[in-house]
């Protein structure tokens, strides 16, 4: 046990330039004690002890900010940065040296039975924001950019970036260019096509009354106004 505590604070050095000394770690990252409350925790639900097992997951979760379903299950050397908001489902299996940052979710998609919450590799980087929902495998090494929705299986080796997310890099090979001076704008867009309707409407209707001019009829539309 020991060793393994001993493991999670190096994995703190390994990963933060900004950690000092082991008691700066050990009495103020909240991503260190949210662990080693969630192996008590888990720890008793494996016991069947699933009310207390709650009960410490959820004091946790008030203290840290960070909320891990005692059921999930958690590898070795699991960095939390920054982790306020992280939330980590109850069939979630996560794998060793994975690194999670501020508002990560890894949870499902709905009420289904079951495993439902995604397993995650070894040597994965889940950036800020992004929420990985549903029961699938993101690949060992592979790398997930900030607020990236991922919904579906994620290669090893790969790098997955947007909503929904796509696969950018595999095996260090870059498949899609990202630029991200030219993100696409999801209101703007639609505002474009909502135009692009009004506008094909607005010639329906004047086609309409031009009809009706000519066949000695009344105008009915303003067309001007739409």
């Amino acid at each position: 046990m020991f060793q393994r505590m001993k493991s999670d604070i190096q994995a703190i050095f390994d990963n933060d330039p900004a950690a000092r000394s082991t008691f700066e770690v050990v009495f103020t990252y909240s991503g260190l004690h949210a662990i080693w409350a969630h192996r008590v925790a888990h720890w008793l639900f494996r016991k069947k002890r699933y009310t207390i097992a709650r009960v410490i997951s959820q004091i946790s979760r008030f203290f840290t900010g960070i909320e891990i379903h005692p059921g999930a299950v958690i590898g070795q050397r699991l960095f939390i940065d920054h982790g306020m908001g992280v939330v980590i489902g109850e069939t979630c299996e996560i794998g060793d040296d994975v690194v999670l940052y501020q508002g990560v979710t890894l949870g499902g998609t709905g009420k289904e039975k079951g495993k439902r919450h995604p397993t995650v590799g070894n040597n994965v980087v889940i950036a800020s924001g992004a929420k990985v929902l549903g029961s699938f495998t993101v690949g060992d090494n592979s790398r997930v950019g900030a607020n990236a929705v991922v919904l579906s299986e994620v290669p090893a080796n790969s790098t997955v970036v947007g909503f929904k997310a796509r696969v950018v890099k595999r095996d260090g090979v870059r498949i899609d260019r990202l630029d991200h001076a030219s993100l696409p704008d999801p209101v703007v867009d639609m505002f474009r096509i909502m135009q692009e309707q009004i506008n094909e409407l607005r010639a329906e209707l004047k086609k309409e009354d031009k009809e009706n001019e000519r066949n000695g009829g009344t105008v009915f539309h303003d067309t001007k106004n739409l």
